[in-house]
């Protein structure tokens, strides 16, 4: 009815859709005004729907409703390619023939002055109005909630365009009025069908004999286990059809030879969700917190200690010992850290690697470390002594929970492979590898201890759900802790309908149930005949005796205070554990980070879903008036948060007084327990358009018609909370917002601010763990295992203390660590860039050169390489030198080879293992000598002279990749033998 009231333009429809074609003439001006037009942001790289970017001839496109984003290489004005793209990496995926771009935007189709949707479509038509009682009702409250009415058309005229227009119009509904001719359709839809699946089946099969009973199904496993419920509770020879067909609701029709009843088996089992397809949208980059960083952010140098960015400068690089100063020498691009007294340090761009952010839960600023001294140095072996105490503890700790029994579950049965199939989406990648991941914990003998971290609505539920089917099947049972009521009515409701039709019995504590009733389920969970019971804290009580606990699930540890967590503690020693979050606690995901824990991340979103609209803004009651207004008018619903319980009444008031129309309901935690739950029915049921609730919202809200949040007072919240909120909305498909709301009485600390703005920044899909992360910045690691460990890392950062830490616990294995191109510096009088013509983003410039640093295979140098020609275009001669670079950087870290420097005329390595050095370079020209050590050292130097025609720059960085590059095994080819063959006046003179 919406649609049908908007005044649209018939000449500009062609305009809200573009099919763009491989080869077809298309300007990129042309196809930029467009993207204006339609309602599309321009943004440096695409990372949701609505969003474009510019690259030179490359333009990347994230259209609305389609599964990713595609990219348009143009040359001149034609469409040479289009690709989808990896968000993950930038990089071009599969190639496409042709493209659909839709409009981002309506305001390109509604207008002023022009006419109904009705009048563009086909004459012919029949329009079928079902209840048009309530049609007419929708559209008048929708016309009356509009700010502006300009070009929207009334029900009445709606209605007169339909008549007009249509060949036919039919009205279904119980009270039609005034119809031409009354029609009583021999069709009707199923009662509702008891919950016992027996008892349904029972209902469904009663009738005479002329009844027909038809089910249907999607897929072999619906009806596999359709076929064992029929032949469980209908035994007999003259058994109900089953057919492959999707109907959405059953049915029955009387015909002529009798009545035919058809049931699907979603709503045999009570299940009524869509099904929907979800796609890979990437990966999220969980680590960008880490790794980027603006002007004036404080970093680590892995060397030098603390410091602050303090921006990007081009610096001719230096000449080296006993070499000519060129005054051509093409300047590099270097970072500036400013250290304590105002002194500077140049960092070479292409070793980014040694600096990350700085990370640490300081109060306050972090004292900058003093170039040169040996501040820090004292400031890392402390910290390297306590951590190596540390270490050893977390092993012993390791230790002991690997050798204490687990539950060793089998590999999966046929049983365990239909319910899987019976789940109504298909999975995404991220699922089925943290599925993997759960499946090989169960079948270890040792108990599992797993979090898996991923945003609201990313699927986390559903592999809980899994893990516990299995654990039944094995005769086990199973624990599911939450930290609220409303989630465990939530679990509830999604563990059953779930297992509905399995022999498996959900059961809950929770407030809502009563004394007799919880007594009865302790009963019989002490008796095992409960297989699943979920609920709060109240499951860590004394009374609540499991027969054969297999599993506790814990959703939102972060929640539960110091008392649970220790008895999850003790827990993880016996059972198998299975944690969820979307925003882990910092001690959690330090644990997990450092291997103490395994983890699994969720990062692919749905395809249809959104980021959430988040605003940081002073109460206004303008503003809010103007939302939930905007809100209504779409049929949608609006929770607005007040976790003060004193005031919580007056603040509904004063939400009424701004949304006159709107019907407001009040839910908070010390309501009694039988009227919070009609609160909370009557939300759910749509009877009421605004809750007005406490922070008891916060998990197992899942009401996807409600996409409207505010919060008041949001400075008092932490990080954590903030996002679980959000996350209540923006549950569809529908564009939802989130407004924050500061109060006017008082200033905000520093703290808060920060939390504001980090909430506002990642408002992005899958944000939880990098929130999570930023939480972890704000807050500190706090205590891991002894209050001392919080300081180390203010000392030194997150990172370098995970550095240390890692190290330590390697070092304690007795293992080998494997070998870092990262430490192995290469200064041979050639050097490369990323010029700013080629990625002009600073922030992608830099994300561009620590991929290149970090690369530690000849692969991922090329997949680099790949990656950046389809996001910039063809590299330029400075970024391929750079990726030469890189590969020789690989090859000589493999070959224990510390640093090789151009002295002279020598190349000088130090290397620990000098034969492999001497081994690599046996055939090549020249000479090759090495050198013993020197006291309290384990490196040897070994130096090769070459031929002096070998160190002009070019053949220098030919005839080093050639030798230790990915080109071909070590020591087996001449130095011509390169992907970039050198010309062949070059050839003659690596020859000679």
């Amino acid at each position: 009815m919406r649609s049908c009231s908007q005044c649209i333009s018939p000449d500009r429809l062609d305009d809200l859709a573009r099919t763009i074609e491989r080869g077809q003439r298309l300007p990129p001006g042309e196809l930029l005004d467009w993207l204006d037009r339609a309602g599309y942001k321009r943004v440096e790289a695409v990372d949701e729907p609505g969003d474009f970017a510019v690259r030179g001839g490359i333009v990347d496109v994230f259209s609305p409703g389609s599964d990713g984003p595609v990219r348009l290489d143009f040359f001149g004005d034609d469409v040479e390619t289009i690709r989808e793209i990896d968000i993950a990496t930038m990089g071009s995926d599969r190639a496409l023939d042709r493209c659909e771009l839709i409009a981002a935007a309506d305001r390109a189709a509604r207008v002023v002055g022009g006419v109904s949707f009705l009048d563009v479509l086909p004459s012919g038509l029949v329009a079928v109005l079902d209840e048009p009682m309530e049609i007419v009702e929708q559209g008048r409250g929708y016309f009356e909630r509009v700010l502006d009415g300009h070009g929207i058309f009334g029900p009445p005229a709606v209605l007169a365009a339909i008549q007009q227009r249509a060949h036919a119009v039919v009205e279904i509904g119980r009270f039609v009025a005034g119809a031409a001719e009354r029609v009583d359709l021999p069709l009707r839809g199923l009662r509702d069908l008891p919950r016992d699946v027996g008892e349904a089946i029972g209902e469904l099969r009663s009738g005479d004999g002329a009844t027909r009973l038809v089910f249907t199904c999607q897929g072999a496993a619906e009806r596999a286990r359709l076929t064992e419920l029929i032949a469980e509770h209908a035994p007999g020879s003259a058994g109900p059809e089953i057919v492959d067909a999707y109907v959405h609701r059953g049915f029955e029709l009387d015909t002529t030879g009798g009545a035919l009843r058809v049931a699907p088996y979603h709503e045999l089992l009570h299940r009524f969700e869509p099904r929907r397809r979800t796609a890979r949208l990437g990966h999220a980059k969980s680590t960008d917190v880490f790794l980027g960083f603006d002007i004036g952010d404080y970093v680590v140098h892995a060397d030098h200690g603390i410091a602050r960015f303090v921006g990007l400068e081009m610096i001719r690089p230096r000449p080296l010992p006993g070499r000519p100063h060129s005054k051509h020498a093409e300047p590099e691009e270097y970072l500036t850290l400013e250290f304590d007294g105002g002194s500077r340090l140049h960092v070479p761009a292409t070793r980014i690697d040694l600096v990350q952010r700085y990370i640490g839960g300081f109060k306050g600023k972090p004292p900058l470390s003093t170039l040169g001294g040996a501040r820090w140095k004292n400031q890392k072996a402390r910290v390297a002594e306590s951590v190596r105490d540390l270490a050893a503890e977390l092993l012993r700790v390791r230790a002991a929970r690997e050798s204490m029994p687990g539950v060793s579950y089998p590999e999966d049965s046929a049983l365990m492979r239909e319910f899987e199939d019976d789940f109504p989406y298909e999975e995404t990648e991220d699922q089925l590898a943290a599925l993997a991941e759960i499946k090989r914990d169960m079948s270890a003998p040792r108990p599992m201890d797993r979090l898996i971290c991923g945003d609201v609505g990313f699927g986390k539920t559903e592999l809980a759900i899994r893990a516990a089917f299995k654990a039944v099947e094995a005769g086990r049972q199973v624990a599911v802790l939450v930290p609220t009521t409303l989630l465990a009515v939530q679990h509830e409701r999604s563990f059953g309908e779930r297992f509905a039709g399995y022999p498996v019995r959900v059961e809950s504590l929770t407030r809502f149930k009563t004394d007799a009733q919880a007594r009865a389920v302790l009963s019989d969970l002490g008796a095992g005949r409960v297989d699943v019971l979920i609920g709060t804290h109240r499951l860590l009580s004394g009374d609540v005796a499991f027969k054969n606990l297999g599993l506790v699930v814990v959703d939102e540890e972060q929640r539960f205070g110091v008392e649970h967590k220790e008895s999850l503690l003790r827990l993880r020693m016996t059972v198998d554990v299975l944690t969820l979050s979307a925003t882990p606690i910092p001690r959690t995901l330090h644990m997990a980070m450092l291997g103490l824990r395994d983890i699994s991340s969720l990062t692919t979103a749905p395809s249809d879903r959104r980021s959430v609209v988040t605003e940081v803004l002073p109460h206004n009651d303008r503003r809010i008036a103007r939302a939930i207004a905007r809100e209504l008018a779409r049929d949608g619903q609006v929770f607005y948060v007040h976790n003060r319980v004193r005031s919580i009444r007056r603040v509904a008031d004063e939400v009424r007084r701004l949304a006159p129309e709107a019907r407001i309901v009040v839910g908070h935690g010390q309501m009694p327990a039988h009227e919070l739950e009609d609160v909370m029915l009557a939300f759910l049921r749509r009877e009421a358009d605004v809750l007005v609730a406490t922070t008891i919202i916060e998990s197992g809200i899942d009401i996807p018609s409600a996409n409207t949040m505010f919060i008041t007072d949001a400075d008092r919240f932490g990080l954590a909370d903030l996002h679980q909120l959000r996350g209540r909305v923006g549950r569809s498909k529908h564009r939802a917002y989130c407004y924050l709301l500061l109060p006017d009485d008082r200033t905000l600390s520093e703290v808060a601010k920060r939390r504001l703005q980090a909430i506002e920044q990642f408002s992005m899909l899958g944000a939880g763990f990098r929130i999570a992360m930023r939480d972890l910045e704000i807050r500190g690691a706090g205590n891991l295992l002894g209050a001392e460990q919080s300081g180390h890392i203010a000392a030194v950062g997150y990172d370098m203390y995970c550095r240390l830490l890692d190290g330590a616990v390697t070092d304690l294995r007795n293992e080998r660590p494997p070998p870092a191109q990262s430490a192995t510096s290469v200064e041979v009088a050639v050097s490369g860039t990323i010029p700013r013509a080629y990625i002009p983003s600073d922030r992608r410039r830099l994300e561009a050169y620590r991929r290149i640093a970090t690369a530690d295979s000849f692969e991922s140098v090329s997949t680099v390489e790949r990656d950046l020609g389809a996001a910039y275009g063809s590299p330029p001669a400075g970024v391929v030198t750079m990726l030469a670079l890189a590969e020789v950087r690989i090859g000589l870290a493999s070959a224990g080879v510390r640093s090789l420097v151009l002295r002279d005329q020598d190349l000088v390595f130090r290397a620990r293992r000098p034969e492999d050095v001497r081994r690599t370079l046996e055939g090549a020209s020249g000479t090759v000598r090495v050198l013993a050590p020197e006291k309290n050292d384990d490196t040897h130097e070994v130096f090769w002279r070459p031929p002096a025609s070998y160190l002009e720059p070019a053949t220098l960085l030919r005839v080093l990749r050639a030798r230790f590059g990915g080109e071909r095994p070590t020591g087996q080819a001449s130095e011509r033998e390169t992907n970039r063959k050198p010309s062949r006046k070059n050839a003659q003179r690596v020859e000679r």
